[in-house]
């Protein structure tokens, strides 16, 4: 597939990339996009051994960049020319959830009990409550993903076939800078790089255990199969952003809106949050942090994923990934397939 930079409005970006009619297993390289051309860079540009060693000095390190995003020499590929991948290699991905209020209101009305006497209208008043109380005095809710399932939109999205409650959450996801543990809120925005587009894969089936009710959620199952999360196309600084509480998202199915909101409906803001992750763990340069997904999944329309469709994700000022979803066919395990799909 070609690259485009459409929705992209910083001067420039990072990237990962493999040039046209090069080895189809060769290891992508670090890219700066500015407009519709993109070139390689690598420590000298950089200023720093590599990706996140450069990160770890965000955001004065992005400097060094606008000098090289303002040279006009040969060292210059048209964008269209390129194949993107995901423009980080994170060694840690922490996850939001139930971070939107619209979303979980409808999450907690598609899930409603058979024997549950209360009028709809009153659930969704209830869970209304319920939000606005956690948002006043809860803090966030965090789990970890695998960097493993970590891909670009170069790759197909294989849908296993043990499930077919496969859907869809379009995030805003953090690339954080310098190391943040037990940051204040206050502090918290000072370490982050950046920002990315993430569409959290999730199989709806395998959320909650069946045959232990007891003890919640099974994200391992429901979120890590090989490619759900599908990252990038494009690594846009942080001072590009200048208001990522109120960023307009947008996630398409076949042409069709299925999410539409601002990150304005967030229970916990972006200081909230990674000040929250980083009371546990330290957070490391490249690291990503989801913010969660707003309203509009597949459960809540009654749609899950199915072969052939094609989502459009996109958020405001970072561009836009468009991925294919395909069935895992008997032959050829997910993991397999994933594997040939990114040596394409």
């Amino acid at each position: 597939m070609t690259s485009s930079s459409d929705g992209l409005t910083a001067p420039y970006a990072l990237v990962r990339f493999r040039r046209a009619g090069g080895a189809t297993d060769a290891e992508p390289v670090l890219g700066l996009v500015a407009g519709d051309r993109v070139r390689e860079i690598g420590p000298a540009e950089l200023g720093a051994p590599d990706l996140n060693a450069f990160l770890a000095e965000a955001p004065a390190s992005w400097e060094r960049l606008r000098r090289v995003a303002e040279q006009a020499d040969g060292t210059w590929h048209p964008l269209a020319d390129v194949t993107l991948t995901a423009p980080v290699t994170p060694r840690q991905v922490l996850q939001t959830g139930a971070n939107y209020r619209t979303h979980v209101i409808d999450l907690v009305a598609a899930g409603r009990a058979k024997n549950d006497p209360r009028p709809i209208e009153e659930l969704r008043e209830w869970a209304a409550d319920m939000m606005d109380r956690r948002a006043r005095e809860g803090t966030p809710y965090f789990f970890i993903g695998l960097p493993a399932a970590v891909v670009g939109d170069d790759v197909d999205l294989v849908l296993p076939s043990y499930s077919d409650q496969h859907d869809w959450e379009l995030e805003l996801a953090v690339v954080i800078g310098r190391e943040a543990f037990r940051v204040a809120r206050e502090h918290a925005m000072e370490h982050v790089a950046g920002y990315t587009i993430v569409n959290d894969i999730t199989t709806r089936d395998l959320v909650f255990r069946e045959d232990m009710k007891e003890i919640g959620t099974d994200w391992y199952r429901g979120k890590n199969a090989p490619g759900f999360l599908p990252t990038g196309p494009f690594l846009v600084p942080a001072p590009f952003v200048p208001n990522p509480g109120d960023l307009h998202l947008q996630l398409t199915l076949n042409g069709e809106t299925m999410q539409d909101a601002t990150t304005s409906d967030l229970l916990f803001d972006l200081p909230a949050l990674i000040s929250g992750a980083s009371q546990n763990m330290p957070l490391l340069p490249g690291d990503l942090l989801l913010t969660g997904s707003p309203a509009g999944n597949g459960i809540v329309h009654g749609r899950m994923l199915r072969d052939g469709d094609v989502m459009v994700g996109a958020i405001e000022g970072l561009g836009a990934q468009s991925v294919r979803a395909v069935a895992e066919t008997t032959d050829a395990p997910a993991g397999r397939m994933h594997a040939e799909a990114g040596a394409r």
